[in-house]
């Protein structure tokens, strides 16, 4: 056996999602970082030996897309894969390399592949050293640090460590979280694996081996929440936990899935009575044999997170990250249980009382929960956060955990670069983690942008033009389909909408002055139809409240018979006091009256509606812009907002956009008293945010992202170019010049988009 020593200033243990950017972000904030992976590929569940593709916020709130690292990785795999993205099963190699790409390049950061850690070293409280073993290379390595990162997911690492952890779930008595069993238990979510099919253009026979399992009954899939909802890749309640350890037990559980999802293609190719067609071409073309894990030990922090954290939204003075994610907790047994995870066994009723207390966020995750009680220098991030089970069932996917593992990365070398130890991370440490999470691209829902070192923020904002909001409709043309796909939009157009239930759409106000309001409606009785509506303040995007405490102004609206009308409300509101925000115009019920989604989508205008109990969600899939105009016009996408510090919609659009009437190329420009010294040039365009992932196509770039742009200053009388770029497609952009110039003024021109017609950007930074 070969044996090597090395010493880094950060280990990360676990190449998956979390460990993946907590080490590039560790490297990249200047501490030597190792990465340590015990598979071939980076990714954990993403990967293509497991093929999960990344959920996250988005899935259920408009906009609420994770940015950052992760942000980066989709959106580079998504301009550059050829595959489509299904929910399981279609992950292919072009992701592992993408992933791979970024960790080659990473100054600072090297990493082992196929390595397992065996044992560690704790001297006087702290993590010394830890033993791994490359596979298939006779290799031993012993690795030192001074901070560790334990992203394995089962908390290895720790454990080895002797950290205190928890298994299983806690009873109501504890915490009195509102998904809580009555009693604790040591029941876990269990493993899945899934399969992919190929469509051979013929009929293609099977035959499954004497050892899989054989169904005979539908009402095991149809009765018990197991839908077929693709029939060309896997499915997530392929899964079996109880009664088996998902960490001991894990290769039995890899065997019994693989006879499971054998038994579930042969009952769907010979004898479902609905797919039994739909498969008769297919192939099995590829069947997992990692089982992608959900829970297992839950490491004890400083901080343990439960539901009710969740569920408030608790502020968390140390926010280093967001979730978003439903409060998902499988049925612990799988496919060995009477049903399926509840809210598949209920038929995903997006109104039950199930729906309505699992509903949450977007919330605050605090740092606290991702530093070990018991060894100073051992940070976890991922599924083995310090949380309770409930709180494990939103915080545990993906691209949750994946700004979880930046917010562990930064940190961790912020912590080293000040010789700070993990627990002297508060007060002003934390604020300025907070701030260069944010510099890095991520999002905090409760901070924004307040470095004190961005010049940007002293400079005063203009434009070439701004864009003007009327509202739009259901004939609104969209020419870049960047939001939603042709197919999509003209199904959308057939789609019955009638109000069943309450229904909203945020509007950005630049002041409290509407004259009137339209909507476009549908009666399709023979009789004019009433409609209550109101206009009511809301703090943010994802204010769900149907009652925030004051009507701005209320009325009864009569609907004429007819299709595609539009019913105007003259308001002649008015009130000084109320500046630039989002109101919501919200239609009672009236099942007879229907009101139209738009053809296309304002950036930050979206839908809600009552989902019960006072609370509304996301309308439809997107969350998009309903139809409805506006007087007088709406001046709410002005240069300003570039430095209001928020890179998203949120509490206003955030975002200048240019006049779509007004050809490129389109400037925002920023001009200081006095020069200044400039080095630094950040910026951070749209696009990538409105929805998840998996809904974005093949070779996709965000038709609202520049893609040809320069940047110029003012020196000596005229204007120098000193930063010029084609053919970009990513949100976040930093750009450093070889030296510091003195100016007073610089503009970034548009001159392309990739296919919008008006230039967009979120925010400039200038750094000197």
């Amino acid at each position: 056996m070969k044996s090597i020593q090395q010493e880094f200033d950060v280990v990360v243990c676990g190449g998956g999602l979390a460990g993946f950017c907590a080490a590039v972000a560790s490297a990249r904030s200047g501490a030597k970082t190792c990465l340590i992976q015990d598979r071939p590929v980076f990714g954990g569940n993403s990967s293509s030996e497991i093929r999960v593709t990344p959920h996250g916020a988005a899935n259920f709130h408009a906009y609420g897309r994770e940015t950052g690292i992760i942000s980066e990785l989709l959106i580079e795999e998504r301009a550059v894969n050829h595959e489509k993205i299904r929910e399981n099963g279609w992950t292919n190699s072009v992701w592992d390399m993408v992933m791979y790409d970024m960790a080659v390049k990473t100054p600072n950061l090297s990493f082992h592949l196929n390595t397992s850690v065996n044992s560690v070293q704790v001297k006087d409280g702290k993590l010394a050293s830890i033993k791994a073993t490359i596979a298939n290379a006779e290799t031993e390595l012993e690795i030192t640090g001074h901070i560790f990162i334990d992203c394995t997911g089962d908390g290895v690492v720790a454990d080895m460590a002797g950290c205190e952890w928890r298994w299983g779930s806690e009873g109501r008595d504890e915490f009195n979280e509102p998904h809580a069993p009555l009693a604790a238990s040591s029941d876990t979510m269990g493993n899945s694996i899934h399969f992919r099919a190929k469509d051979m253009g013929r009929p293609v026979p099977f035959k499954a081996p004497d050892w899989a399992v054989h169904h005979e009954d539908a009402d095991f899939f149809y009765k018990q929440g197991r839908t077929f909802y693709d029939t060309e890749s896997g499915y997530w309640w392929i899964e079996i936990g109880v009664p088996y350890n998902t960490v001991y037990d894990n290769e039995n559980i890899r065997h019994e899935l693989t006879r499971h999802t054998l038994g579930i293609w042969d009952w769907m190719k010979k004898r479902d009575p609905l797919l039994k067609e739909k498969t008769a071409n297919l192939a099995l073309d590829w069947i997992g044999q990692v089982p992608g894990k959900r829970e297992s030990r839950r490491i004890i922090g400083r901080y343990f997170m439960n539901e009710h954290d969740i569920q408030n939204r608790t502020v968390f003075e140390d926010e280093i990250a967001y979730g978003g994610w439903f409060v998902d907790l499988h049925t612990p047994g799988g496919l060995l249980a009477p049903t399926a995870e509840p809210a598949s066994a209920e038929g995903y009723n997006e109104t039950s009382e199930y729906a309505q207390k699992s509903y949450c966020g977007p919330y605050g995750i605090p740092f606290r929960i991702m530093v070990s009680k018991d060894i100073s220098n051992l940070m976890m991030a991922g599924r083995n956060v310090s949380v309770t089970h409930a709180a494990l069932g939103t915080v545990r996917v993906m691209s949750t955990t994946a700004l979880m593992g930046q917010a562990a990365g930064t940190g961790a070398a912020y912590a080293l670069k000040n010789r700070l130890d993990l627990s002297d991370m508060s007060g002003e440490h934390i604020v300025n983690l907070q701030q260069t999470l944010l510099r890095d691209g991520c999002f905090l829902p409760n901070y924004k942008n307040e470095d004190a070192m961005d010049l940007a923020k002293q400079a005063v904002i203009s434009a070439s033009s701004t864009a003007s909001i009327h509202g739009v409709g259901p004939d609104s043309r969209d020419f870049t389909f960047g939001f939603r796909s042709k197919a999509e939009q003209e199904a959308r157009k057939k789609k019955a909408e009638p109000l069943t239930f309450k229904r909203g759409q945020w509007i950005a106000i630049e002041k409290g002055s509407i004259e009137t309001i339209s909507v476009c409606l549908s009666n399709n009785s023979d009789r004019p139809q009433q409609i209550a509506a109101k206009i009511i303040p809301v703090d943010h995007i994802w204010d769900y409240r149907t009652d925030t405490g004051a009507v701005y102004a209320e009325t009864t609206l009569t609907v004429p018979v007819g299709k595609y009308v539009w019913v105007e409300w003259p308001l002649n509101w008015f009130d000084p006091t109320v500046g630039s925000r989002f109101i919501q115009l919200q239609l009672g019920v009236n099942p007879l009256v229907e009101w139209h989604s738009a053809n296309t989508i304002l950036p930050g205008h979206v839908s809600a509606y009552d989902m019960g109990n006072g609370k509304m969600r996301r309308y439809l899939n997107d969350g998009g812009t309903l139809s409805y105009r506006i007087a007088p016009a709406q001046q709410c996408y002005g240069a300003a907002n570039v430095t209001s510090g928020v890179t998203r919609p949120q509490q206003y659009t955030n975002m200048w956009m240019s006049d779509p009437t007004h050809p490129l190329e389109q400037y925002v420009q920023l001009q200081w008293e006095q020069p200044q010294s400039i080095r630094e040039i950040h910026a951070t365009f749209p696009g990538h945010l409105l929805q998840e992932y998996h809904r974005y196509e093949p070779f996709y770039r965000d038709p609202q992202c520049p893609k040809n742009y320069t940047i110029e200053a003012y020196t000596d009388g005229q204007w120098m170019t000193i930063i010029s770029v084609e053919g970009n497609y990513q949100r976040l952009v930093k750009h450093t010049l070889d030296q510091a110039i003195q100016t007073d003024r610089i503009r970034l021109t548009v001159s392309a988009t990739n296919g919008d017609q008006s230039a967009a950007v979120y925010e400039i930074r200038c750094y000197s």
